[in-house]
Parts: C-alpha cells; sequence; structure tokens
C-alpha cells in the first residue's frame, strides 16, 4: 500500500478481494479501467505485468434489496528498467572540468544513481532517483586515467547495478599537416589530437586569425584558396584537454618547393650515358611531383619514354623526394645546353638550371697510308698497311679506338651530269657557302662520295679489302677514330697493280727445257747402246772404234771356225764393248 494506492512487483502474484454484508449473500463482479473484468469476490492475476498498471473497481450487489455498493482502488505495477545504467564523461567549463553523466532510463519508479570513486562519493546527499544524473568534476583535481562508477538501485531488483568511465588524456602530441587538391586550387591544413577520454578539442589560428574560434573534437581541417602571398605565412593549431592544464600546440610554416643538385655542371664525353639529379627539400605543402625539361625546354614525359623503350633518348626514375632525369647516349650537338628541373605547390614554385657539357673526345693521331696495291693481276683485292704518324693529344678518354676505312669509285661522264644538275638545283635553293664550296670540290672531281668499307680495330695495320671490279678504278684512304672523335683521312690514292717480273717464268722455263733435255739425252743413248748393230756408224761415233779387234791376227783354227760359223749363220752379231787400249795376242 502507497500513497497512491496498492502496488506490486512485476511478475507477482496479485489477489484483490472484495466484501460487503448482505442477507442473502451479496454479487461482485470487477473492473479494470471501466471494464468488466471478473465476477465474483476474489480477482487474481497469476503473472501481473507492467499493463495491468491501473484502476480496479468492486461492485457489490443485492438483487433481492435491490442494492449496491462499489469502490475503487488503483493499482501500480513497479518494474525496473531495461538493461544497466550508461555511464560517460563529457568537457564542460570550457573543456576544463568534467561532465559525469549517468542514464538509466525506463522503470517505475525512477532508479536512483550515484556517482562514486574509489569508493568514495562524489556529491552530498547519497543517491538521487532520477534516469539521470550528472555531476561535474574539477579536471585540475583529477588525476589521469581515474575510474568513474556509477551505482543504480531500483526496488524491483533485489541487487544493484553499476557502469564504469575512465577519464584519460592523449598520449602524444598534437599533428599538423598540409596538402591541396588536384590542381593546387584549394590548400588544406590539418591538426588531430587522437585519443583521450573525453576527446579534446582542437582548432587553427592563422596570422590574420583564420579559424579562431572554429574549435572541433579530435581532429580539425582549415581549408584556404591558394595563393602566393602565403608562403613564409606560420599556422598555429591548439589542442586542450579537460586533464591538461596546458594548452598543446603545433606550427606550419608554408613554403614553397627549394629543390637542389648535387651538380649544377655536368661534363660527360660524347655517347655515354649521364644522369641529371634533382633533390627536393622538406616543406609544406608537399609537391605533387618534380617535372623534368630538356634542353630545348621540352617537358620529358615518363609515360612517352617508356612507350619509345627502343629509341628513347631520357629516362625518368622518381622516388618521393628526387627526380633524377638519365640522358642517354650523349651527343654533342644535340644534347648540350641547360636542363630544369622544376617543382611547385599550392603557395608557389620554383626551378633550377642543370648545365650539360658534351665533351668531344681527343683528336686521334694522323694515319698515313704506306702500302696500297692489287694483290694480283686479276684486281679482285687490295693490300693495304698503314702507320700513325702521331700518338694523339691522350687525355681523358683516350687517343684511339680504331679506323675507318673508305673508297670511292670514278663515275662515267653521263652519270656524273646528272648528279651535277642535281646539286646545281641545290645550290640555286639557297645551301650554305661552305656546303656550296663542298659540292663545287665534289664537282670538280670524277668521282662518286666517299662510302665506308670496313670498321677495323685499333691494333690493325694491315688490311685486305676485297670485293673490287677489275675494270673500275677506285680512290681508298683510312680514318682514325677515337670513340665518336674523327681524326685527319689519309690521302686519297688508288691502288697500284702489282709489279712484273720475267725472272720466275724464264727461270722456271730454263730449268724445265734443261730437265726435258737431259731426259731426252739419256733416253736416246739407251737407245743407240742396245741397237748398235743396226746404227754401227752412230754407235762407234758415240763410243769410238774397237781397233783391238782390227788389228789382231787371228791364227788359230779354232779363230776360223768360229768366224765361219758365225758367218755363216748371221743370226747374231755382237758389239764390242769399248776398251780403253789395245790388246795385243803373240804367237
Amino acid at each position: 500500500m502507497t500513497d497512491r494506492g496498492y502496488s506490486a512487483q512485476e511478475r507477482q502474484t496479485v489477489s484483490l478481494l472484495c466484501q460487503a454484508q448482505s442477507n442473502p449473500p451479496s454479487q461482485y463482479v470487477w473492473f479494470y479501467n471501466n471494464s468488466q473484468v471478473y465476477t465474483g469476490s476474489q480477482f487474481t492475476i497469476p503473472w501481473i505485468m507492467r499493463l495491468n498498471t491501473g484502476t480496479y473497481a468492486c461492485l457489490a450487489q443485492n438483487t433481492y434489496l435491490n442494492t449496491r455498493t462499489r469502490k475503487t482502488i488503483s493499482l501500480t505495477v513497479f518494474y525496473p528498467p531495461d538493461g544497466s545504467p550508461s555511464c560517460s564523461v563529457l568537457p564542460a567549463m570550457n573543456y576544463s572540468s568534467l561532465n559525469l553523466t549517468c542514464s538509466w532510463p525506463g522503470g517505475l519508479p525512477s532508479p536512483s544513481l550515484r556517482w562514486t570513486t574509489n569508493l568514495l562519493s562524489l556529491a552530498q546527499g547519497g543517491a538521487w532517483p532520477a534516469n539521470n544524473v550528472s555531476v561535474l568534476q574539477s579536471g585540475s583535481q583529477t588525476s589521469n586515467n581515474s575510474l568513474f562508477t556509477c551505482l543504480g538501485i531500483h526496488p524491483a531488483l533485489n541487487t544493484s547495478t553499476q557502469c564504469t568511465a575512465r577519464a584519460w588524456s592523449p598520449y602524444s602530441e598534437p599533428v599538423c599537416s598540409a596538402y591541396a587538391t588536384g590542381k593546387n586550387q584549394y590548400l588544406l591544413l590539418s591538426c588531430s589530437w587522437e585519443g583521450g577520454s573525453p576527446r579534446s578539442i582542437v582548432w587553427w589560428e592563422g596570422p590574420k586569425g583564420e579559424g579562431r574560434g572554429q574549435g572541433v573534437e579530435t581532429s580539425n581541417i582549415l581549408v584556404l584558396r591558394s595563393n602566393s602571398t602565403q608562403n613564409g605565412q606560420a599556422y598555429t593549431c591548439y589542442a586542450k584537454h579537460p586533464l591538461d592544464t596546458h594548452t598543446r600546440t603545433c606550427s606550419l610554416r608554408l613554403e614553397a618547393p627549394v629543390l637542389l643538385t648535387q651538380r649544377s655542371v655536368v661534363s660527360v664525353f660524347e655517347g655515354s650515358d649521364v644522369q641529371l639529379t634533382c633533390i627536393l627539400q622538406a616543406n609544406y605543402p608537399p609537391v605533387n611531383q618534380i617535372v623534368w625539361f630538356n634542353n630545348r625546354r621540352q617537358e620529358v614525359i615518363q609515360e612517352v619514354q617508356e612507350a619509345l623503350a627502343t629509341t628513347r633518348k631520357y629516362v625518368l626514375r622518381r622516388a618521393a623526394a628526387w627526380t633524377n632525369l638519365t640522358v642517354l647516349e650523349t651527343d654533342g650537338t644535340t644534347d648540350n645546353g641547360q636542363y630544369w628541373c622544376s617543382a611547385s605547390n599550392a603557395v608557389g614554385g620554383t626551378e633550377i638550371p642543370v648545365t650539360l657539357l658534351v665533351k668531344r673526345y681527343p683528336m686521334p693521331p694522323n694515319v698515313t697510308l704506306v702500302r696500297l696495291v692489287y694483290s694480283s693481276q686479276q684486281r679482285r683485292e687490295v693490300e693495304l698497311e698503314w702507320q700513325m704518324e702521331g700518338e694523339g693529344e691522350g687525355g681523358e678518354g683516350g687517343g684511339l679506338t680504331g679506323f675507318i676505312l673508305e673508297r670511292r669509285l670514278e663515275e662515267a661522264p653521263g652519270r656524273r651530269r646528272g648528279e651535277e644538275e642535281k646539286e646545281k638545283d641545290r645550290e640555286e635553293a639557297g645551301a650554305d657557302p661552305a656546303d656550296q664550296e663542298e659540292q663545287r670540290q665534289e664537282k670538280r672531281s670524277s668521282f662518286s662520295p666517299w662510302k665506308q668499307v670496313a670498321v677495323l680495330e685499333a691494333r690493325e695495320r694491315v688490311h685486305t679489302l676485297g670485293n673490287m671490279t677489275p675494270t673500275d678504278t677506285y680512290q681508298i684512304r683510312i680514318t682514325a677514330v677515337n670513340h665518336r672523335t674523327l681524326g685527319h683521312p689519309s690521302p686519297p690514292e688508288t691502288p697500284a697493280d702489282p709489279p712484273f717480273s720475267a725472272y720466275p717464268a724464264v727461270i722456271g722455263a730454263a730449268i724445265g727445257g734443261m730437265l726435258i733435255t737431259t731426259i731426252a739425252t739419256v733416253l736416246l743413248f739407251m737407245y743407240i747402246f742396245r741397237n748398235c748393230n743396226n746404227n754401227p756408224r752412230l754407235h762407234d761415233m758415240l763410243f769410238g772404234m774397237q781397233h783391238s779387234w782390227s788389228r789382231e791376227n787371228i791364227n788359230l783354227p779354232d779363230d776360223e771356225v768360229m768366224g765361219g760359223v758365225d758367218g755363216e749363220g748371221g743370226a747374231t752379231e755382237h758389239c764390242p764393248s769399248p776398251s780403253p787400249g789395245h790388246v795385243h795376242v803373240l804367237s
């Protein structure tokens, strides 16, 4: 029973009893909010809910006497709020104090809430019956990382419930940064101080009061329109937290980019690759990209160079704070001059020149042809031999890397007249005077332009040139080369025919004749010797007479008999062998 009537807790069993003295006994009817809900003296609600709160009336009536009476009571069903209390720590008093807020909505009646820290109550008077309770706590009197507890009590609950909140300041310092939009139209200054409970407040202040009084929790971005007058201006970000008695700051000084290079003048020998460096110093806001311009003030674009991989002239290598330009195969006539490195940001731009000097290699030694003859009468190949007249200028890069061999052909008159007409047309078209003089020199010559036929190594001094047409007349010259620097060509010379010599032919013919005569003589002697009976006179003339046989007196009978026998037969006649003396037979 309360001052407002009867009460019950949710989910309890509630019995309402109605009695009236009458005879005969009265009949009872129960009404809930003027609606009949039950007939009988005792109305029992086994599982009462908060929806059952309201007005209950009991009507007792005697039908015989036609009398009635009515009694009304108020029944309130108590129920606790859902869940548990929620706690939060908020800044107060311009971020100098803490506002501890505890909320536990719902319930009947309202719960009782109380803030405590370290088991001590934060306010006088104990607990307040309310759904929301706030307490101010001085930030300077609160230590960092303090824990606060909110206790919640409700009559429908047997035990209390609670929530906690912790107050702590950010650990690090505020962080400032600057960046620009895509085309440097706007400059964005960002300041943040992450962490802490409650959240800190940050705001910007510029030299002209930009951003003052526009505090935002945790992070703040100041938007400025890009202007070169902002170069050198300082912008300060302020950050404050209730637990910190000091206001923290971080500053940015806006600066146009500053570029540096390792060498402002770079020299290299032609034909080599050279790298030009460009370094960006740290500044705010940062630069989107470093741009290189060649010696003709044309921008070097990375994508174009990558597409022309086989014929590209430049290579760009980029990093966050530098960009290097590599010039490939430098040429003294096209690559000399100033190259420019450029960078810009939202408050300005700058550029620095880098001078490239492409040096020629020293002049190689002069060379002279000492021998130029055809190797044979067929005039198919030419043998060359040359020698160096000097050792060159020396110095860096060396003095000799090879030789270039050239030749030119004497042309037919008709072809020469056609070329003379073309040269005349070029002269009339307004050629350079030096070119006209060179053309007139060629006009007076009956040879075609020089044509390179061989590239020789520096150690060579002898060479054989082939593919010559025997009926053509050539002029040949040789030039020393030091990398890309050409020396003075040797005086042009026409190959000489090989010298004619009859001594080898005469000697060969004489030896051959002697051999043939000797062989014929030996064969003749052998023939006469073997056929002496057929040619006795020739035999006797060559081998001499055998007088020993003619002067010998044959007195022996046997000899006569033998002579007769031989004479009669006539079949064989033996040629006496020559004898160096005469033999006399004594009888």
